[in-house]
């Protein structure tokens, strides 16, 4: 994917969407350690997701933010929402992503809630469907949002202009 924007000069939020402690049973006792799930995101349609394992939770927050530093998305947006419909799915995980009209806010759960809002989509509404798992209702909300494409995008790569798209 080519990327026209550089992830370090964007003013970049970061959000934990959640930690999940591990532990290994080894033969001295068990090792606990963590993996953090973390979006980054500017508001203004850029975000990314990154996943960071440690054996201290700091830790593996930053390896995470630095992990969605290199998995940065651009999102295509009307507005304050979405262009069109769309379904994204990863794994057992599939989120259905609605535009909605002005003044509707995110009508979302929290995972998803995090990804849009720092996305910077601000009404929009979305259900998860059948896993509820963080990590790939994360992923799923990604690949939808990967699959957006404006009016103005399809007439591009179809080779006509908008006007004669929409008429």
């Amino acid at each position: 994917m080519v990327r026209n924007f550089d992830p370090n000069e964007l003013d970049l939020k970061e959000k934990l969407v959640v930690v999940n402690r591990v532990s290994k049973t080894v033969k001295g006792g068990r090792i606990a350690r963590f993996a953090a799930l973390m979006v980054v995101g500017d508001e203004n349609g850029h975000v990314g997701y990154g996943l960071g394992k440690a054996a201290e939770v700091p830790e593996a927050i930053r390896k995470g933010i630095e992990d969605a530093k290199k998995n940065m998305i651009e999102v295509s947006m009307r507005d304050t929402t979405i262009p069109h419909q769309v379904l994204g799915q990863f794994g057992a995980g599939s989120v259905l992503l609605k535009p909605a009209a002005k003044g509707t806010g995110i009508i979302a759960g929290k995972t998803v809630r995090v990804v849009l809002e720092l996305a910077g989509i601000k009404n929009i509404r979305s259900k998860c469907l059948r896993s509820n798992n963080p990590i790939n209702v994360v992923k799923a909300t990604f690949e939808g949002l990967k699959s957006l494409r404006t009016a103005e995008q399809v007439a591009k790569t179809r080779g006509i202009s908008a006007e004669q798209l929409k008429g």
